[in-house]
């Protein structure tokens, strides 16, 4: 189905409007009673949270689809269960094969909802000023979604390089239309002056209904990710170490950190909101994670079927299980080797992490993990390797923590015994780890050996799925970038990537 594009809409919108000037004045009303615009809206404090709120929405849709697709099944980490009878979702198989183009709907959606997202935040910053308020709501809210506008853009120029920078609430149909792309460092630049702000304004902690909100240490992990892909170890660890300080710590038990029933963790730093029991604000992973040949035997939801292209996505791959060593505790948390129907096991492996049952049918109470303190701890260890290895260091301290609760032994410096290996130890339990989190996509761009890795991922796949096409996973430096959408390239006269 074509799907109309942000710029499109305001294109539409204006010519509506000439259309009503042109027929009489009679046929404009300008501020109808039955809607809200921005001419009387943005009146109040409870206007401006409103309007935060919309602006943290759309982290559900992408959260649903987009991150998930482009962050785990892009790696080697997941593929998908290749359904012969319904192909309504060959695009997303052409993600994880390195085929999509540049018209593909799920590549439009990932762009379209982003810079949604970004234009709430626009539109909060345009008039929090004018609205009476105590400065320490002002700051927060003003907070709030410099964090979103960051992590947005943070998301964009990983996996399409630099993009236009719309900083600005869009006031009319050629107000919409960008200057072009910016540079990587550009967007850089933004995103790290959002964070910085953020991180100097947003409360440490939340209660109440506000609880999930972004706050300080999320800012600060976000930064300090930010400086980490930079390769900026220095202002990486001055970011990340803050955030030690602010109460987070590892949950004993892994299992508890995706337990639905224990949101909000003293773990997690950010999570995508899910509320099971409303309509559209539930999340769906079980059943789009679900084998699609499972039935329910899988989801336990008997009035829900799953037999169609809404399942069998993000499946572990072989790589993915052989990642694990033996007596992780995180495997079995995290992901299935199959599941048994009418008393027969089948060997199709799927994602467990966010399997919790289901509050009403067919939909779920998950919330999907953003950031979260292991994260922090394994990126400090990066860090302090990167400046320099030390034997039975720091580093491997905090390794350690990470994988002393996964029910593993520590590591030390008599089999990691250089900076190279120990960089490999950190890569590896990353991992597994941060498992269909939406992590492993972006860790590999941060290696130097991304396309030989991806490319000998992909000659095992090929041998074990004969339906791949013969030039798929064929990665080359071009094909680290996603292609930009073609109808943006069209009406907004951008640059694509070379593909």
């Amino acid at each position: 189905m074509k799907r109309i594009t942000i710029h499109q809409y305001i294109i539409v919108l204006a010519a509506t409007a000439l259309l009503g000037v042109s027929c009489g004045k009679d046929f404009l009303d300008l501020n109808p009673e039955a809607t809200i615009n921005g001419n009387v809206f943005y009146k109040s404090e409870d206007e401006i949270k409103q309007a935060v709120n919309a602006a943290y929405n759309v982290l559900q849709d992408l959260g649903r689809e987009s991150y998930w697709i482009f962050g785990e099944m892009r790696s080697d980490n997941t593929a998908f269960q290749y359904n012969n009878a319904d192909r309504g979702r060959e695009q997303w198989e052409f993600v994880d094969e390195f085929l999509v183009g540049a018209t593909a709907e799920c590549i439009s959606n990932f762009w379209r909802i982003s810079y949604i997202g970004i234009s709430r935040c626009n539109d909060v910053l345009a008039h929090i000023g004018e609205v009476s308020m105590s400065d320490d709501a002002r700051n927060q809210y003003t907070g709030e979604v410099q964090f979103l506008r960051a992590f947005h853009y943070f998301n964009l120029v990983r996996q399409f390089g630099g993009v236009p920078l719309r900083l600005n609430a869009v006031q009319s149909p050629d107000s919409s239309l960008s200057k072009g792309r910016a540079s990587v460092e550009q967007v850089y630049a933004r995103i790290i002056s959002d964070l910085t702000a953020a991180a100097a304004t947003l409360p440490a902690s939340y209660s109440g209904a506000d609880v999930g909100r972004a706050t300080k240490g999320a800012a600060s992990t976000l930064l300090g990710k930010v400086y980490l892909t930079q390769k900026k170890y220095t202002e990486a660890l001055t970011e990340l170490r803050k955030v030690t300080t602010m109460g987070y710590q590892l949950l004993p038990d892994y299992a508890d950190v995706f337990d639905p029933g224990k949101k909000n963790g003293p773990e997690s730093i950010f999570e995508i909101q899910y509320l099971g029991s409303q309509t559209g604000l539930f999340s769906t992973f079980m059943y789009t994670f679900a084998p699609y040949t499972s039935g329910s035997a899988v989801t336990g939801d008997t009035k829900t079927g799953i037999n169609g292209s809404g399942s069998g996505w993000n499946i572990p791959t072989q790589d993915m299980i052989a990642a694990y060593e033996t007596g992780d505790k995180r495997k079995a948390v995290s992901m299935a080797d199959g599941y048994t129907s009418n008393g027969v096991f089948v060997n199709i492996p799927w994602v467990k992490k966010y399997n919790h049952g289901f509050t009403e049918v067919g939909r779920t109470n998950d919330n999907f993990p953003v950031l979260r303190y292991a994260d922090v701890l394994l990126m400090i260890a990066e860090c302090l390797n990167e400046q320099g290895f030390v034997a039975n260091g720091e580093a491997f301290d905090l390794l350690n923590q990470v994988r002393t609760r996964a029910g593993l032994p520590g590591k030390t410096a008599a089999t990691v015994s250089s900076q190279a290996a120990f960089r490999e130890a950190i890569f590896h339990e990353r991992q597994v780890e941060l498992a269909f989190e939406n992590h492993r996509w972006y860790d590999l761009l941060r290696t130097d050996n991304i396309i030989t890795l991806m490319n000998a991922h992909g000659v095992k796949e090929k041998q074990q799925h004969a339906y791949i096409p013969a030039n798929a996973y064929q990665l080359t430096q071009n094909r680290l970038l996603l292609p930009i959408p073609q109808t943006d390239i069209n009406l907004d006269g951008l640059e694509q990537n070379p593909q």
